[in-house]
């Protein structure tokens, strides 16, 4: 059976892991025969943002790895304890998460930077040729983790295209039923709630995704 990581960034779709997108990736591995662990790097979130008023809750603090938890049903795992001989593949859900705690574009757009803890792990992965899945808004990390000309998708918002291609890498438009496929990388990509307008339209391009990241094992 094949194991695959799935790297959270907390819980919830303005300060962490787009809920949506990560049960529906832990649901695909599932469905296709694959077993997966959840990891997160044990660091403080960006900020905390009340989900009911979309307002940032300046008294709270949230640790990272505290509230991907409450996603994983508490079988997770923090990002420093990866044994990357375990593991055949890595899929990493969006939300804002991705762009707030497992790097910095929400504030930084193109100079943003990756925390160490999140870049070694997911490096490790690069390193070793295993395949790679972002899904939604954590492609623009893809440039900073393999370099020059790697190819990926946010779908289609021009800015977040633009800032993908100063990082280095190759933009490609997609639609949120599609996957871009970088095959020389082994990096897979799908916009997601980038563009779905409900859960179906969303699950159509993880499904595609995550079937892509098994078959390049």
């Amino acid at each position: 059976m094949k194991k695959i990581a799935v790297l959270l960034s907390g819980a919830g779709v303005f300060d962490g892991s787009e809920i949506h997108e990560a049960v529906l990736t832990m649901l695909a591995l599932t469905k296709l025969g694959a077993s997966y662990q959840c990891f997160a790097p044990d660091i403080e979130q960006m900020h905390v943002v009340n989900h009911l008023t979309g307002e940032v809750s300046a008294e709270e603090s949230r640790n990272v790895l505290v509230e991907s938890a409450r996603i994983a049903r508490g079988e997770i795992t923090a990002t420093d304890r990866l044994d990357i001989e375990a593991f055949d593949a890595l899929v990493i859900p969006g939300g804002f998460g991705a762009a707030k705690n497992l790097c910095n574009f929400a504030t930084n757009g193109s100079d943003c930077e990756i925390p160490l803890e999140v870049a070694d792990f997911i490096s490790e992965f690069a390193d070793a040729k295993k395949p790679v899945g972002f899904i939604c808004i954590a492609p623009i990390m893809i440039p900073l983790l393999y370099g020059e000309g790697v190819t990926g998708t946010i779908g289609n918002d021009v800015d977040t295209a633009q800032a993908f291609n100063l990082m280095g890498g190759h933009h490609q438009e997609a639609v949120v039923q599609e996957i871009i496929v970088d095959e020389a990388n082994k990096v897979v990509s799908t916009p997601a709630y980038m563009l779905a307008g409900n859960i179906a339209e969303a699950n159509e391009g993880i499904e595609k995704l995550v079937k892509k990241v098994l078959e390049m094992v």
